[in-house]
């Protein structure tokens, strides 16, 4: 198992910038891929970024360009640098671990853009 603790959301206007992190509980080495998802009212929960294990990491076509995943590993911690952030990047934002198929979750962060 592993535990997953998010921080880094806020209100912030249409052109700025926000970094969110998600500490894990235990080795990023030890996780398969971990990601960012986001889910806006009303609409399902997506796929933003993912990072995996080697290193690899792929994105939403829609934050392709303005969005960057990374990873710590010394300090277990990935993190989600935004970019030239809209109103429709408005939505709870989540972490997620992948491991043997099992995907776990932090508890979500608010990100609101204004226009």
């Amino acid at each position: 198992q592993v535990q997953l603790v998010e921080s880094g959301g806020g209100l912030v206007q249409a052109g700025g910038s926000l970094r969110l992190s998600c500490a894990a509980s235990r080795s990023l080495f030890s996780i398969n891929r971990m990601g960012w998802y986001r889910q806006a009212p009303g609409k399902q929960r997506e796929l933003v970024a993912a990072i995996t294990k080697g290193g690899s990491t792929n994105y939403a076509d829609s934050v392709k360009g303005r969005f960057t995943i990374s990873r710590d590993n010394a300090n277990n911690t990935i993190y989600l640098q935004m970019n030239s952030l809209k109103p429709e990047d408005t939505a709870v934002y989540y972490c997620n671990a992948n491991m043997w198929l099992i995907d776990y979750w932090g508890q979500g962060t608010q990100v609101t853009v204004s226009s």
